[in-house]
């Protein structure tokens, strides 16, 4: 039996990267996509695990070609989901999961219009800033940049299939499994994701 193809977006400090990891742990059948790249391998990753490292001539390539379901450049280095790696692995019976933004998420579903889009959401923008500012990495101008991104991210995601909000961790962790499961009633999610795009 084939897998599904699930993406996970959300916008920047809404928590998406620690609900997934944590999915994928849980799921040995579940496969966190490997996503091809420019980028220089880093010390600690291995070719094939972390990412697929090509040349970007390679890359260019695959995108002629029209091998990759999505791909966008991201800080001068290329990223891509390569569609043959896809195949193989759902032929495997596997799921794979995409932590992917959300215009990747709509590059996915036009290539694959059977997969299956969530989105993580804040439950305030007030909850977001505290969390961005949080991480002390960010000056107040790159986290008004970030709060404007994520109002438009969270615009263009309303045709996803289903909203978790992410409050506390292990509520949303189980909104989550239930979601695997089939098991979906994001009304009320849905309204907070209404309440922030109307708010900002």
């Amino acid at each position: 039996m084939s897998g599904r193809l699930l993406v996970f977006s959300a916008p920047s400090g809404a928590g998406k990267t620690t609900i997934t990891r944590q999915m994928v742990a849980e799921h040995p059948d579940l496969q966190l996509s490997i996503s091809t790249t420019t980028r220089p391998i880093r010390p600690g990753e291995t070719d094939g695990v972390h990412y697929h490292f090509v040349s970007e001539e390679r890359f260019r390539d695959a995108v002629a070609q029209g091998r990759f379901l999505e791909w966008a450049q991201v800080h001068g280095n290329l990223y891509g989901s390569d569609g043959a790696w896809v195949d193989q692995t759902l032929a495997q019976g596997r799921d794979i999961l995409f932590d992917i933004d959300v215009q990747g998420g709509h590059q996915i579903r036009a290539a694959r219009p059977d997969a299956y889009l969530i989105l993580i959401v804040p439950p305030s923008w007030v909850e977001l800033e505290r969390r961005l500012r949080g991480r002390g990495t960010d000056d107040d101008a790159v986290i008004r940049k970030r709060l404007a991104a994520a109002h438009a991210e969270l615009v263009d995601a309303q045709d996803y299939d289903v909203v978790v909000v992410n409050d506390q961790l292990e509520p949303a962790l189980e909104c989550v499994r239930r979601v695997l499961r089939g098991e979906v009633d994001d009304g009320a999610a849905r309204a907070v994701l209404e309440a922030l795009v109307k708010a900002s």
